[in-house]
């Protein structure tokens, strides 16, 4: 990976880490379990990134959400919302916590 000039030696680092980790697959289904997510109001239109984040979590098995998002999804409405909108897209959903319930 290029690493730009100017670029912190901890964000140096931490771009290294993070090319070993897989990568998950987005597919059609997670743009679609996405729309609907925003359009069952469990996560807010004005908040795409989060839907997609949340749908490609629940397409590829991932266990858990780490947010301080407390706004559009780590809340108890949207979090039970987000839960029952995956489970009857036939997803079983990410538990979504902040990094201090985790």
């Amino acid at each position: 990976m290029k690493v730009e000039p100017g670029v912190t030696s901890a964000a140096r680092e931490t771009l290294e880490l993070i090319q070993a980790l897989p990568l998950l697959d987005a597919t059609s289904e997670t743009d679609q379990l996405a729309a609907a997510l925003i359009a069952a109001k469990a996560i807010p239109a004005t908040e795409p990134r989060d839907a997609l984040h949340t749908s490609i979590a629940a397409t590829n098995g991932v266990k858990y959400i780490l947010s301080w998002s407390f706004k559009h999804i780590a809340n108890a409405t949207l979090r039970m919302r987000i839960e029952s909108f995956c489970r009857n897209a036939g997803f079983e959903p990410p538990t979504i916590c902040t990094p201090d319930e985790l």
